[in-house]
């Protein structure tokens, strides 16, 4: 045998160029009795030396606090999860309080057939006690033994079961016969000093007994309680099933005769009004594979497919599955009440109620410091997404509202009242304002940065805007909130489009830290309708239903259908049900508040009262006209201030000139005076 080696990213190999009798052994002996892979280095082959690639486990210094660190890891909780929160806690109970009252009805409203079925089973009963009692008495179970004796002629033997069975009969009939005077007794005494009820118990009793001795095997006495599928209990049985059936190879290899089985790292629970089960999947097997298929495996639990929802675990591993089977479909089941919709205001420096997730918690959003994209086909709810954000906003009496509604219905209308800037429509008009508006805070993207620029460390320590700044009307660095719904109006116009990107981008990056927020809502998030470097910078994302994993991912991020995060698993019926990201550390599945027009209405006219008596209401509001965008012809101003014997000019010179023949424009930043510049 001899042995070579090559050099792979500075660790030597070795390689043999003929197969030993013992290696060909090896080779063909089961894996778990195979020697491990061998690896050398150069020393190692030159001196005939292989080390194992696996090197056995070394004693050494062992770090104790990372050791202790991932046992406490491995602990299970001290209080289970249902219990930690007062809502979890009260849905576990209120589950099985109906649980058990609906067993408890269901076999009370049946005792009238149960007692039936006991009475027709009752002479069975009967007989069984008595064939059983004569079997007893008689000693039939020896029976076989003393008929064995005879066959084999063994006489000695015979005798001694004969005599063995006549003294258990003479006993066992002594014991009948004290038995049977002894109940007699009881009966006359019963019948004649009992109360009647207390007879007909007895009876009863009888009747009971020997009607479940009457009972067939394959009969029982109580029917099986089918309750219905919203407080069916999951099972581990189940959920294999489900798996089972998704046509998934590795899955049914797992689940095969010689298989490695699929785990379940924690017990199955009730949480909130469903059950969770948390899954480790087959090796190699990702949940978006299984994601793909969420149909087939609401039809294995045999469930309604908006009760099946199923989240990757990140933080674990791409095969860790988190499937959650609700008692109601989401869409059906009864959702909390909006906590601001009769009182309350808010601070858009906290976190503000948006909706609930699919177990029923409450889900906030934190909207200072970061920009929201929504996105979804018409008609599935991305509309009151936004006018949900928008109330609460609202109720925030510092904030200014920037309001564009480009679809035209009047789904932002009762907002109207409370906006700084309000249009509607997709209209140029509506257009060129929202235009102008963004302009403005365009503009004031470099006003605030001189504020915050020119103030004391102690006042602003992290450059930015705190809820104590915003307070301060002298500084105006209260909350600005720009909301456009369908906003690839804008961003395709011919005319506004190139002008709006540029401002959107601007305040999209530098926005958050300067207390504006862009909120932008779009059902078609394409690279024209929505230019990349403004979706890019949108850190909460909101889902809807769409169709492909492009809208998907354009909405939601890159990779993100490929990880799980499929809003194109909605179906017709999930309208308001959408995936979020930003809200929390992972992707999570929400429905929106649902808010009606009456009920926005109210809303807006409290926010209306609540910026009334903090003095907060402007632009619109108060009267004020927002600024007209103003278009220029170019070529005829050039025309105007040039003459035609001027056959040379500097360009600074027209510039110039332009600038005095148009100084509002020049005051807009529309036109910059240059330095004119000398001929070499």
């Amino acid at each position: 045998m001899t042995v070579t080696d090559e050099m792979h990213d500075g660790v030597v190999v070795a390689f043999q160029d003929e197969i030993s009798p013992l290696t060909r052994e090896n080779a063909s002996a089961p894996a778990s009795e195979k020697p491990t892979q061998e690896v050398a280095n150069e020393n190692d082959v030159l001196e005939g030396r292989v080390v194992p690639v696996d090197q056995p486990h070394e004693s050494g210094p062992v770090d104790l606090l990372a050791e202790l660190a991932a046992r406490r890891q491995e602990r299970s909780p001290l209080v289970p999860v249902w219990l930690r929160s007062r809502a979890d806690a009260l849905q576990v109970l209120k589950w099985q309080a109906e649980h058990t009252g609906y067993v408890l009805a269901y076999h009370t409203l049946r005792i009238p057939k149960y007692a039936a079925k006991l009475l027709s089973r009752t002479p069975a009963g009967t007989w069984r006690v008595l064939v059983e009692l004569v079997r007893w008495l008689f000693d039939l179970e020896g029976c076989p033994v003393r008929r064995a004796a005879v066959l084999k002629e063994q006489a000695a033997e015979y005798l001694a079961l004969s005599r063995q069975r006549d003294s258990r009969v003479k006993a066992r009939l002594w014991t009948l016969l004290i038995g049977a005077i002894t109940l007699l007794l009881a009966s006359i005494f019963v019948a004649v000093v009992a109360p009647t009820w207390t007879q007909w118990a007895i009876v009863g009793v009888l009747i009971a007994v020997a009607g479940l001795i009457g009972s067939p095997a394959d009969k029982p006495l109580l029917d099986r309680a089918v309750v219905p599928s919203r407080v069916r209990k999951l099972t581990s049985d189940q959920v294999l099933d489900a798996l089972g059936s998704l046509g998934i190879s590795a899955i049914n290899q797992a689940l095969g005769k010689n298989g490695r089985g699929i785990t379940f790292p924690a017990p199955i629970m009730r949480d909130g009004p469903g059950w969770r089960a948390e899954v480790d999947l087959p090796l190699g097997v990702t949940v978006s594979e299984v994601l793909e298929k969420r149909d087939k495996l609401a039809s294995g639990l045999r469930r309604a497919l908006g009760c099946v929802w199923l989240e990757p675990v990140s933080e674990e591993h791409p095969g860790r599955l988190v499937l959650w089977v609700g008692d109601q479909e989401m869409r059906k089941a009864k959702q909390p009440a909006w906590p601001l919709l009769k009182s309350g205001q808010v601070s858009l420096f906290d976190q503000i109620p948006y909706g609930n997730d699919q177990r029923g918690r409450p889900v906030s959003i934190l909207l200072m410091f970061a920009n929201v994209l929504i996105g979804s086909m018409p008609r599935y709810g991305k509309t009151f997404a936004l006018r949900v954000l928008l109330l609460a906003c609202a109720l925030d009496p510092l904030s200014e509202l920037r309001l564009f509604e480009l679809k035209g219905t009047g789904d932002l209308s009762a907002l109207e009242k409370v906006a700084h800037h309000y249009a509607k429509g997709a209209t140029d008009a509506a257009k060129a304002a929202c235009v102008t508006s963004l302009a403005e805070v365009y503009a004031e993207l470099d006003r605030r940065a001189e504020v915050i620029d020119g103030l004391p460390r102690h006042l602003a320590p992290e450059f930015k805007v705190t809820p104590e700044l915003a307070a301060r009307k002298d500084l105006g660095l209260h909350p600005m909130v720009i909301a456009i719904d369908e906003c690839q109006e804008l961003f395709a116009d011919d005319e506004y489009g190139d002008e709006a990107a540029k401002y959107a981008t601007a305040i999209i990056k530098r926005g958050p830290a300067l207390g504006i927020i862009l909120i932008l809502a779009t059902q078609r998030p394409d690279k024209d309708s929505l230019p990349k470097a403004i979706s890019a910078n949108a850190g909460i994302r909101i889902c809807l239903r769409v169709m492909g994993w492009q809208e998907n991912d354009m909405i939601l991020g890159t990779g993100m259908h490929q990880a799980g995060v499929k809003a194109t698993m909605f179906t017709l019926n999930d309208k308001g049900i959408s995936w979020a990201v930003g809200i929390a550390e992972d992707p999570i599945i929400v429905r929106s508040a649902y808010l009606d027009g009456p009920t926005s209405e109210l809303i807006a006219e409290r926010a209306y009262q609540l910026r009334h008596a903090a003095g907060t209401l402007s632009g619109q509001t108060i009267g004020q006209e927002p600024a007209k965008r103003v278009s220029y012809d170019l070529l005829a101003d050039i025309l105007t201030v040039t003459t035609a014997k001027e056959e040379k000019l500097w360009n600074s010179t027209v510039v110039d000139r332009l600038a005095d023949f148009r100084p509002d424009a020049t005051a807009s930043g529309r036109i910059l005076k240059t330095t004119p510049k000398q001929p070499r």
